[in-house]
């Protein structure tokens, strides 16, 4: 069926752009700037090789500036549409207009994939309405939140534990109902292992409909990092596996997580999308207008590639950056999410040509955004091709993936020398890299492993990456891993090697958990989750990236060491009492002393191994002994502070076994000597309780105190 379009309905408005349910009907507004013609396309199923009706819009009636839109009466949530463009195919001038494929709306909430969906098809001439992905139309309005609101729980009271919605439940050892594994509703009946935990927000893996055919022959994408849309929710996530069930149960998903205190972080790519480059499909985007979404070479034909997969969004194009805009506020307003970490942020700051921006406008577009003044940003501030703005990413509302915590705390625990000065500087959010700006110690997000490289058990337990069965003939994944395995590559039964490795993650975990910043966990490595060695488990959806829950019994005892640490984390008034000071505040607020194996002699050498600190909050101190070195060392204690309750108390020793390697502070066995031997490879966390002090200094400084 075929309407005169112009001549039989309402044109419509430019405003909303998307397709947005009004009374009577549906009004949808596309943009594209270059294309002489546009069709709007119904299907009755996905799976139709032809549309039961086709729109054509006319230029002089449904065109608005660069905008197309129609009204069309009676439209109801759930039908089923796409887009066909027509125009020039002069790839030499930017433009790829190709009326045989069937396009995404760009604001399309929902996204439907048929059956035979392909994504050769997609890339070869032809019509591929049949395998195509198509939008939905949705009722984002349509939903009981039950008066759930976002929890904006302050940074320094934020304890991230990234994660994989589907990885999380689909191993069948998950305990979650069959038919709910790897789904958002399958993640809801886990919610008491992360309250267990103790984690406070979860920051999922790329959850925007994306392309699981976007990977090597017979893979399929894990990750998600390869998006189609930037509103849709993947509608594979669900139980119900349709666009509809998706943004509910999601919906769902974060209702239930914000009832047990847990926030939601978003891991967004406004990077690129999974058209990739020159010879790869087109969903959406290059098909409406190529040269406006995409950071073209100068021949134009050619896709500049900062992203690693092929092309990169430009992202400061005025459109581009409404797009984007749009898409946070959406997630924020309609979905309830807390958060956005972003992927590659920095390739954001640069501009139509590729060059970096000193000032680049999306970045303070969602600086300074009013809706998103309360919601958590966190930037990945590297990109694929060489730009790196660890310490230095724009605005104060910014956070960073802090790399480099990663890099030096992996050296320190694997013993390489040179490391002892910088790792202090970790231990207390980097201020070679954050102090200069007046900036808090929850601008640094510390982690040690993440979705990208090795788990935490495979960290110390190969010193090369095992990547063969992602079909790249080991050639893909990071070379530089900082690894060490403990004396045998892979899986042992040499339990001195096993008890070394046990020694070694605690140590991370310490390490992680009792740093100033924001400390983020990776999903299952608490209970050692392996990935048998592959550092860039993208294209493995299955036992490789799994969550294997029989591991909780295994590693029990590991288990309840990081929930113990996680506890004591969220009890230490030094992690709480410092919100608004800035690092600097802060760091001379604590009271930090720096000791070596004597007290206030620090061994700063290029070949020391070992570092000492004593630090003070308003209620307790800590003296918290590092001895990387591979033979124990003996270290003299500093005399408690003199509010101390009691002499020191071993809260913590990574050394001993479960339970002694961890003991609350009011049960922690009281030291009787002023030494402590601390073994080898190994930390060690001393506390006392103070009593409170007899006078106060000024308003908002520490109590005055001798030492």
């Amino acid at each position: 069926m075929s309407d005169a379009g112009g001549d039989a309905l309402p044109p419509g408005k430019s405003f909303p752009i998307g397709a947005t349910i009004l009374p009577g009907g549906v009004n949808f507004s596309v943009y594209s700037r270059s294309a002489t013609g546009i069709d709007l396309l119904f299907f009755d199923s996905v799976d139709d090789a032809v549309p039961a009706r086709t729109i054509r819009l006319h230029p002089q009636r449904n065109r608005t500036f660069s905008y197309w839109h129609v009204f069309v009466p009676g439209v109801r949530a759930g039908q089923i549409y796409g887009y066909r463009a027509y125009g020039p195919y002069e790839p030499q001038q930017g433009l790829r207009f190709d009326p045989e494929k069937v396009l995404l709306d760009p604001y399309g909430r929902g996204v439907a994939v048929p059956k035979a969906y392909s994504r050769k098809a997609a890339s070869l001439p032809g019509d591929n309405a049949a395998q195509a992905m198509k939008s939905v139309v949705i009722d984002a309005d349509d939903y009981d939140w039950e008066g759930d609101e976002p929890l904006r729980r302050p940074f320094n009271q934020t304890i991230i534990y990234e994660m994989h919605v589907r990885g999380f439940t689909r191993h069948p050892s998950s305990g979650v109902t069959p038919a709910r594994r790897g789904t958002y509703a399958g993640l809801i009946e886990k919610i008491p292992y992360l309250q267990q935990l103790g984690v406070t927000a979860v920051e999922l893996l790329p959850i925007f409909q994306f392309d699981p055919q976007d990977a090597p022959a017979g893979l399929v994408n894990y990750w998600g990092y390869s998006p189609v849309s930037f509103f849709a929710p993947h509608a594979h996530y669900s139980v119900s596996g349709d666009p509809l069930g998706a943004i509910n149960e999601f919906r769902d998903m974060v209702k239930a997580l914000h009832r047990a205190g847990i926030e939601v972080i978003l891991d967004v790519v406004y990077n690129h999308t999974a058209e990739n480059d020159e010879a790869g499909p087109t969903f959406c985007f290059r098909g409406l207008e190529n040269e406006t979404y995409y950071i073209l070479e100068k021949d134009r034909a050619r896709y500049a590639n900062y992203s690693g997969v092929g092309n990169t969004l430009n992202a400061n194009n005025a459109m581009v950056r409404r797009l984007i805009l749009d898409s946070l506020h959406y997630w924020v307003e309609k979905m309830h999410v807390d958060g956005f970490r972003f992927d590659l942020a920095s390739i954001l700051s640069r501009d139509e040509n590729g060059v970096p921006l000193a000032s680049p406008p999306i970045l303070w577009d969602i600086e300074t955004d009013p809706v998103l003044a309360g919601v958590k940003l966190i930037a990945e501030a590297w990109d694929a091709a060489g730009l790196y703005q660890v310490g230095s990413f724009l605005g104060d509302h910014w956070k960073e993936w802090n790399g480099k915590f990663r890099d030096d705390v992996r050296s320190f625990v694997k013993s390489d020398p040179g490391m002892v000065e910088v790792v202090a500087a970790r231990f207390f959010a980097s201020p070679d890299l954050y102090g200069s700006d007046n900036l808090g110690p929850e601008q640094s997000i510390n982690f040690v492993t993440c979705h990208d490289g090795f788990t935490l058990n495979d960290l110390v337990s190969y010193n090369e990456k095992h990547n063969e069965a992602n079909g790249e003939n080991n050639r893909d994944g990071m070379n530089d891993n900082r690894s060490w395995n403990c004396g045998v590559e892979g899986p042992t039964d040499d339990p001195a090697v096993e008890q070394l490795r046990q020694r070694q993650i605690k140590n991370f975990f310490a390490i992680t958990l009792l740093s100033l910043g924001v400390p983020m966990l990776l999903m299952g490595d608490e209970v050692r989750r392996t990935q048998l060695g592959n550092n860039n488990a993208y294209c493995q959806d299955n036992e490789i990236s799994w969550f294997d829950w029989s591991l909780c019994q295994r590693h029990a005892d590991l288990l309840e060491f990081v929930r113990k640490l996680i506890r004591f984390r969220k009890e230490l008034n030094i992690f709480h009492d410092g919100h608004g000071l800035s690092l600097i505040e802060l760091l001379h607020y604590a009271r930090i002393e720096w000791h070596g194996v004597q007290p206030y002699q620090p061994d700063k050498s290029y070949d020391s191994r070992s570092l000492a600190l004593t630090i003070r909050g308003p209620t307790e101190a800590l003296y918290v002994a590092a001895n990387f070195y591979w033979e124990p060392l003996t270290f003299t204690l500093p005399p408690p502070p003199r509010r101390s309750v009691t002499n020191w108390r071993r809260v913590l020793d990574t050394s001993l076994p479960s339970p002694e390697d961890f003991c609350s502070l009011p049960q922690a066995p009281l030291l009787e000597t002023n030494v402590y031997c601390v073994q080898p490879r190994t930390i060690v966390l001393l506390a006392v309780e103070l009593e409170a002090p007899n006078r106060r200094g000024a308003a908002g400084a520490p109590p005055s105190e001798d030492k």
